[in-house]
């Protein structure tokens, strides 16, 4: 009997060792993150380079043409593309000032442009809605269509024309710069930008 209780004193020390050493183990602590703080721009895939746009006859870098400008006839000019990405079910074109004493400020915007487009003509209206569906959005100055570039006197200004291919219809029937920009957050498969400058 001596024995057997040594035996069973020995079986319980041993099964509470083995409990001890198959404690659950936690799981470690998620890894702190920083707010996003990707531009739209990063967001492109890098696969897209070789979509590209074109303004009118205007050379990257160049001076903006007089007719396009409000010391001309005001007039929008014409743009093209080629090399779309796959999958692109509309167009986002902006032309925007950077260099604006308040801040960048929009001069046009048109979005929903149709994915078998490859252009937009010169001289578009300022109405809600262009011949091929495209929708004009709402510029800086909180009027539809196209702001005339328009600097103060003395310095140059650039002015960057974007387009980026998207992968969606974007829902919004009255859109300005802020809005369009959280609904390509994440949406786009391409981007290309001709710069050019302005001065009074």
């Amino acid at each position: 009997m001596k024995i057997i209780r040594i035996m069973c004193s020995c079986l319980m020390v041993l099964l509470v060792l083995i409990c001890g050493c198959t404690a659950p183990v936690a799981s470690p602590p998620d890894s702190p993150t920083s707010p996003a703080t990707t531009s739209i721009s990063t967001l492109v895939p890098a696969a897209a380079e070789n979509f590209t746009l074109t303004v009118d006859s205007v050379a990257p870098g160049a001076t903006l043409p007089q007719e396009f400008t409000c010391t001309g006839s005001s007039r929008t000019p014409g743009v093209s593309w080629e090399n779309v990405p796959a999958g692109t079910k509309s167009f986002v074109l902006i032309l925007d000032d950077p260099d604006a004493p308040s801040g960048t400020f929009t001069h046009w915007l048109v979005y929903n442009i149709p994915p078998d487009a490859m252009s937009i003509d010169p001289g578009q209206p300022d109405g809600k809605v262009l011949s091929d569906g495209a929708q004009n959005g709402v510029n800086s100055a909180d009027s539809r269509g196209y702001y005339p570039p328009c600097p103060p006197s003395g310095k140059t200004h650039r002015y960057i024309f974007r387009l980026y291919a998207v992968d969606m219809i974007i829902s919004q029937p009255n859109a300005d710069r802020s809005s369009i920009d959280w609904a390509l957050s994440g949406h786009m498969l391409g981007e290309s930008h001709v710069v050019t400058t302005f001065k009074r």
